[in-house]
């Protein structure tokens, strides 16, 4: 087991990015990645791939087969007489086909440089052609960054890279009916810092060169985009001004404005406003728009309202179901409707409780509604639940047996009935309009957080599933690695968000480090399940734990815990008690505390060699290091990029004074891959 670690970690390191050697740094922040960087580094890691000892190394599938997800978008090809073609694009897993309707799937996007997808789009002429935008732009914090978009004219064996590359994140690719070289595309931009890459673009020579051809400021992004049936020149487009730090999720501030809908008439040379009897411009957020097909001038507006709205009792909550501090009521979820073809909107929605709960804290997530290609007053809105409404959007109910957080949507134009779906659990398929069928079984891609493994024979794999919760399966390599079969994984200890660290000595004893902070010990054979998280002493200031926590046992004793809030804790007795053995290890400014815990430890590492030293590293971008158990801390921070998260400490098994580090620049889309080595404990 150890080998086949070693060899993993080793194919990660030199198969999956290139390592770059940094000297003479003082500590400065980095730019933000160039075009030319990035298409250099990609070309340089498919070089390295190919050379690499490791490039015939087989990976086989074990699992899970029981669940799926996380999907972006849906395309299907219409039959004439045979099975639907599906099309699905995955928010970190590519992009996926079935030509039975879901009873088989294949890989067709695997080796892109990014294979993060935000929206895929069909060419009406040519239903052989398919248009990816890479990125996806519902920016959860999970979400990766794209590299632009690519297109294949062969049902995806093979792919041609046409541009974009910075956009970050494609959020709408729509092809012109009649002209296949005609393409508009809605741009999100970066998910962290303010970009100009950001806007609706048009081509109109198959994507060897880009206009855009509307844009706000750096800020705003183009978050959705709509064409007229029966006259391609006519397009609404809907863009979003927001700021997102990494203390906060996306919000808007008093003087953002860029939140809003335009209008062309002339395929995009001239745009215009309509948000005539939409809310006041500062509290729009994102905006989805669809329209009826049959009747164009209809068009509907999905805003997340940030209005805010009084406490009452029933929504008074100091934190919301996270745990993290509550910033409040708003509207939330509203739906608009326009007769005119946009030239005004009446809010169609009740301000209910069921409107505030359809997109629960995070309308930012979701944006997405489509209304029924032949009635104009059925509509399906996207949040928690997939939404209809048959009535113009009065009033909503949830439709049922899908799993929840919903993404895309797809109606048959000559089958109304046909729907197909893609959510958080994956791809869902309704033959009545109103019962779907969910493909657990079938597509095998969900986001993984993290990913353990025990010590037992055979041995579980442990991990924490995007939305879904924790895990584990058993493999079994006794028979030989070509004996190794797919599995179903049973439910494990902890949430979506946990680090698993499982005793060496007794597999069926597991910790479970839950987001921001929470942990248990599970006793498997006991069937005990405790919290054990150290507590706040009173009058302190809370613990601020990251969505992934981390949390470590000693090599030395598997008694010894450590897990890291702002300061780095260890109990003695497997977590029954604890001790804080550091100060705030960060910067702790007041000025980067918000909705989401940040200046928090992110990476612990203990050397096998020596008890008592460790090395903490924080996401905002400290190192430290202690030689006695945390009596005293130095700061190594010497000769690295500036704030960049340490996403990960390695101590050597072999040399006490050795340690390896990674940094992670992705929320300044800083994509440089920092990979370091200190043969001093971390002076140098």
């Amino acid at each position: 087991m150890r080998q086949i670690n070693q060899l993993m970690r080793i194919t990660l390191l030199s198969g999956l990015f290139c390592l770059f050697v940094f000297s003479g740094f003082s500590q400065k922040l980095i730019e933000k990645t160039s075009e030319k960087d990035r298409l250099q580094w990609y070309n340089k890691h498919v070089e390295m791939t190919s050379e690499s000892v490791f490039k015939n190394l087989p990976w086989q599938f074990v699992g899970p087969t029981n669940i799926s997800g996380r999907m972006t978008d849906v395309e299907v090809v219409r039959p004439k007489g045979e099975n639907y073609t599906i099309y699905v694009g995955c928010a970190t897993g590519g992009v996926w086909k079935t030509k039975n309707e879901g009873i088989t799937w294949e890989p067709i996007f695997e080796r892109a440089m990014s294979t993060s997808i935000g929206d895929i789009a069909l060419d009406p002429q040519d239903q052989n052609t398919l248009w990816v935008g890479t990125g996806e732009a519902n920016i959860f914090r999970s979400s990766n960054a794209g590299a632009g978009i690519y297109r294949t004219k062969d049902g995806g064996k093979s792919w041609e890279h046409i541009g974009l590359i910075n956009t970050n994140t494609i959020a709408r690719i729509i092809v012109h009916p009649q002209n296949s070289d005609v393409v508009y595309v809605a741009a999100s931009g970066n998910e962290w810092t303010t970009n100009k890459e950001r806007g609706v673009y048009k081509t109109n020579d198959g994507g060897k060169t880009w206009e855009k051809i509307l844009y706000v400021d750096e800020k705003t992004s183009a978050n959705d985009l709509v064409m007229d049936p029966t006259n391609p020149d006519i397009l609404y487009a809907s863009t979003w001004q927001r700021t997102r730090l990494k203390w906060n999720d996306p919000r808007n501030e008093d003087d953002y404005t860029g939140s809003r809908i335009y209008k062309t008439i002339d395929g995009g040379n001239n745009w215009i406003q309509i948000n005539n009897g939409l809310p006041e411009a500062k509290h729009r957020g994102r905006i989805g728009i669809d329209l009826c097909k049959a009747k164009p001038n209809v068009l509907y507006a999905f805003i997340d309202n940030y209005e805010k709205l009084a406490d009452n009792n029933e929504f008074n909550q100091q934190v919301d179901a996270y745990g993290r501090p509550s910033s409040g009521r708003i509207k939330g979820a509203s739906v608009y409707r326009s007769d005119d073809s946009g030239a005004s909107w009446k809010q169609m929605s009740e301000q209910n409780s069921y409107m505030e709960g359809l997109s629960g804290t995070y309308g930012w997530v979701f944006g997405q509604m489509r209304v029924d290609p032949v009635d104009e007053d059925k509509i399906y809105v996207m949040g928690l639940a997939l939404n209809l409404s048959e009535d113009g959007g009065k009033t909503f109910r949830a439709l049922r047996g899908m799993h929840v957080d919903h993404h895309g949507l797809w109606i048959d134009p000559d089958n109304t009935d046909y729907i197909v779906n893609v959510n958080d659990g994956g791809v869902a398929i309704s033959y009545d309009g109103e019962n779907f069928r969910t493909f657990y079984n079938n597509l095998p891609v969900v986001q993984f957080f993290n990913v353990n493994v025990d010590m037992a024979v055979p041995f579980r794999v442990y991990g924490s599933v995007q939305d879904h919760g924790s895990y584990r399966g058993v493999v079994d390599i006794s028979n030989g690695r070509n004996a190794i079969r797919p599995v179903d994984f049973e439910g494990a200890p902890g949430g979506e968000g946990s680090n698993h660290a499982i005793d060496p000595t007794n597999p069926d004893l597991v910790y479970s480090a839950g987001f921001y902070g929470t942990i248990a010990r599970t006793n498997y054979v006991s069937n005990e399940n405790k919290t054990i998280m150290p507590p706040t002493p009173d009058g302190a200031d809370r613990l601020r734990g990251q969505w992934l926590a981390p949390f470590i046992i000693s090599p030395h004793n598997p008694q010894i815990l450590y897990h890291g809030s702002q300061f780095l804790h260890r109990s003695m007795n497997m977590g029954e008690s604890w001790e804080k053995i550091s100060p705030d290890l960060t910067y702790n400014h007041d000025d980067k505390k918000g909705d989401i815990p940040y200046q928090t430890i992110f990476s612990i590492a203990e050397s096998p060699l020596k008890f008592g030293l460790i090395y903490a590293g924080t996401d905002d971008g400290r190192v430290w290091v202690t030689k006695n158990s945390g009596t005293d801390w130095e700061e190594i921070n010497k000769g690295i990029p500036y704030r960049k998260w340490i996403s990960e400490l390695v101590a050597s098994k072999y040399d006490e004074a050795t340690v390896y580090m990674t940094q992670n620049g992705k929320r300044d889309d800083d994509w440089t891959a920092y990979v370091w080595k200190s043969a001093d404990y971390g002076k140098t």
